[in-house]
């Protein structure tokens, strides 16, 4: 009875991913998409994209699911990262296939959920550095030159944090309720959603 409710309580977490895929906004929330001014318009700019939105709750699900060191390395590697790909994108590099990097870290961080990977911390660390890179560059590319791209970073960086926290707390949570098999769940719903947005017309 406490396996089946266990389940029941996790099948809805497992689904989230897949849920928000069909939101409209999964379009993407890339280079070209409005003004970005202030640190209000940064905060939202990662929840507005679907992809962003993943790929952020994925980190943090991974680091809880690693545990131990990996609770802090693994969003602090991905916020470093990112803040180097916005400088990237703020600069005018050109940095290509942004949004295939960005829907491929989804399906990487869905199937080392799924797996349930194991590897060492610094490398666990690395795999999410190198993809922030590319969520950093989507949001830099638009940052404008001013005080207020300033504020716009410290801004997309702020909701990039509480979006691991709460995919710390998803893992914490499937964890506490006993649902061993809702980590794979989650991760199969994140791979499937990183491929959905792989198959959308560019």
């Amino acid at each position: 009875m406490k396996r089946l409710l266990s389940f029941r309580t996790a099948a809805p977490l497992a689904l989230l991913p897949a849920a928000l895929i069909l939101l409209p906004q999964a379009a993407l929330a890339h280079p070209g998409h409005g003004p970005a001014m202030g640190a209000e318009a940064g905060f939202l700019h990662p929840l507005l994209g679907t992809d962003h939105v993943l790929a952020m709750v994925a980190v943090g699900l991974l680091a809880s699911l690693r545990g131990g060191r990996a609770l802090w390395a693994l969003p602090l590697s991905f916020l470093a990262l990112m803040g180097v790909g916005a400088g990237v994108g703020m600069a005018g590099v050109a940095l290509p296939h942004v949004e295939v990097g960005i829907a491929l870290s989804i399906v990487a961080f869905g199937l080392a959920a799924i797996v349930g990977l194991r590897a060492p911390v610094a490398l666990l660390a690395a795999l999410v550095g190198v993809f922030a890179v590319f969520h950093g560059f989507a949001h830099g590319a638009e940052m404008p030159e001013t005080a207020s791209g300033l504020s716009f970073g410290f801004g997309f960086l702020a909701a990039t944090a509480l979006l691991h926290a709460a995919g710390i707390g998803l893992g914490l949570a499937t964890t506490r309720i006993g649902a061993t098999r809702a980590a794979p769940a989650l991760g199969a719903c994140l791979a499937a959603a990183g491929l959905a947005l792989l198959a959308l017309p560019a």
